[in-house]
């Protein structure tokens, strides 16, 4: 179902099902797929270790639901006297929503992920707490929990556009900071690390706004000033993504080979192989974005939405295949 809100409600269980199969594909293929302990060791377990980039799936998808319904509210819902309307109160509503859900799976990415990191069972977590709070991704996601929680609530009060700017400005927070607290002080010495962060930064917020707009777009208005709105804010993001994109590819494929040493590690590598796989779906996208522009932006104008609509739920499919390869490739050696 297309119409109404019943479509925008399908639509992001059917992205983040959509970002798991792909993942799990990704995994397999590249090599980056959990593995049995060596030497009969006990280790946290399968199940958990699987649990890790399910649950970073989950928090990405909740997290780009929410960074949408805030920047309808902000950009595209209108609000009097600074006071939000009703469909952007209820936008602030499925906000709040998401961020719980950020927030929960969050919680989840931490355990599993510290029970893994330490190779112990899950049962044997809270005897390892001091050293589970030592690690570095745990502290992440810590921070994750901290912002999202508070997040979800400012949302779910949100009745003016200066709340709804404070949620903003929250989820920025809450998207940028596990990524600048992944990584230890000394790593940050390495101007090669700052770079590929910094880098990281840009790329995941251009990425949360691209396709959290196009499913705010999707589900609470499609209006033409807020269709061509937009439209113009894809293109400034898709063209930071590849440049970003191409930085991180050469930090992390050590460039210094070069061109031609890049390229065949694309072939060479499962992680060059997904930064290439995912080079062809940001190419897809690219190309989804100027047909959209090219055909169905005039027929928006003259009154029918439906190929825009059509449009628009290829292009998050395709985006939430995106969003898993990422997963597998921040996952896979």
């Amino acid at each position: 179902m297309m119409n109404g809100r019943p479509a925008g409600r399908l639509t992001v269980p059917g992205m983040v099902a959509a970002g798991i199969v792909v993942m799990v594909v990704a995994l397999l293929a590249a090599g980056g797929a959990p593995q049995k302990p060596a030497g009969g060791l006990l280790g946290a377990g399968l199940g958990v270790s699987w649990a890790v980039p399910v649950l970073r799936i989950l928090a990405d998808g909740a997290a780009v639901a929410t960074g949408g319904a805030v920047l309808a509210v902000v950009l595209f819902l209108p609000a009097n006297d600074g006071k939000l309307g009703g469909k952007a109160i209820q936008a602030c509503q499925d906000a709040a929503i998401a961020a719980g859900v950020w927030a929960v799976a969050s919680i989840g990415g931490l355990i599993a992920t510290a029970t893994v990191i330490l190779g112990i069972p899950l049962s044997h977590l809270a005897e390892h707490a001091g050293p589970a709070g030592q690690i570095s991704q745990v502290r992440a996601l810590a921070v994750a929990v901290v912002l999202t929680a508070v997040l979800a609530v400012v949302l779910s009060g949100a009745k003016t556009l200066g709340a709804a700017l404070v949620a903003a400005l929250l989820t920025i927070a809450a998207v940028v900071g596990p990524l600048l607290t992944g990584h230890s002080a000394a790593e940050r010495t390495n101007l090669l690390t700052v770079l590929a962060t910094l880098s990281l930064v840009v790329h995941v917020l251009a990425a949360t706004v691209w396709v959290g707009g196009l499913l705010a777009v999707l589900r609470y208005t499609r209006s033409r000033e807020a269709v061509e709105l937009f439209s113009t804010l894809a293109l400034g993001c898709a063209v930071t993504m590849g440049l970003t994109g191409l930085v991180t590819a050469e930090i992390h494929l050590d460039g210094r080979q070069g061109g031609w040493g890049l390229i065949t590690q694309w072939v060479t590598s499962g992680y060059g192989a997904l930064v290439f796989a995912k080079t062809v779906a940001f190419a897809t996208l690219v190309t989804v974005g100027w047909w959209h522009r090219r055909t169905t932006l005039p027929e928006l104008a003259t009154g029918n939405p439906a190929a825009f609509r059509r449009l628009a739920a290829v292009e998050l499919m395709i985006m939430a295949g995106t969003i898993g390869l990422a997963v597998a490739l921040s996952r896979t050696p």
